[in-house]
């Protein structure tokens, strides 16, 4: 994909990764504007989550340069909302649902403690989990520790949302509702989605990705992409 306009908020150039001797991305060229929407899908193992931990800066690219950009200039300091898969998240850490949805706002020095405060809120009322707030996240199921920790990812109003499997372990009723939180945020933000369920979502989105060690751009949900 070559290089966008000024509009581009990130950039990958020529990334690629390697863990354990083994390439997980090869060769990865890869624009997203402002205000994309990208859903991503592919095989279990072919480097979904490793790209979007490349795009976060939690990973650093065995060769190749990650940019973030504002009107083409590097250096952007983007707000991230991140809502991982749920496996790297230690349940057994002794810290409440709302402690968890306000852990977004660290750092967050243009607000006051009363703001934080009624943004949290807000955020539990947005999820659903208003009536577990005191709640130790050991003790929550996996869908509602899901939604815990998409409220954490949106609490901090981001400039840019990356969701990791935003549907697993969530039951049919809050899944819809899970659409209608997307949908109420494509018009202003950028996204980035990895998942297996793309018949709601790919619908909503305005480009179509798959990762298998490489990374190929499609034309709509419904395409068949092969990485080679």
């Amino acid at each position: 994909m070559e290089p966008k306009t000024s509009d581009t908020v990130i950039r990958l150039t020529d990334v690629s990764f390697v863990r354990d001797r083994k390439e997980i991305l090869h060769d990865i060229n890869f624009t997203v504007d402002r205000n994309d929407f990208v859903a991503i899908s592919g095989p279990n193992g072919g480097g979904k989550s490793t790209l979007l931990r490349l795009i976060l800066r939690l990973l650093k690219p065995t060769s190749g340069k990650v940019q973030h950009l504002d009107g083409g200039k590097e250096g952007a300091n983007l707000k991230f909302g991140y809502l991982p898969q749920k496996n790297v998240i230690d349940s057994g850490f002794p810290i409440s649902v709302r402690e968890v949805i306000a852990s977004g706002l660290i750092g967050k020095k243009d607000m006051s403690s009363k703001e934080m405060a009624q943004r949290t809120e807000e955020m539990l009322q947005l999820v659903g989990m208003e009536n577990f707030a005191s709640q130790s996240i050991g003790r929550l199921s996996g869908g509602q520790l899901q939604r815990t920790l998409l409220a954490r990812a949106l609490v901090l109003n981001p400039d840019i949302l990356v969701l990791d499997e935003p549907l697993s372990y969530i039951d049919k009723r809050f899944e819809y509702r899970i659409y209608e939180i997307i949908s109420s945020l494509v018009s202003n933000r950028t996204i980035l989605l990895v998942s297996h369920e793309m018949s709601t979502i790919g619908k909503m989105a305005t480009r179509h990705v798959t990762v298998n060690g490489t990374l190929r751009e499609c034309d709509s949900p419904d395409c068949i992409c092969h990485s080679r």
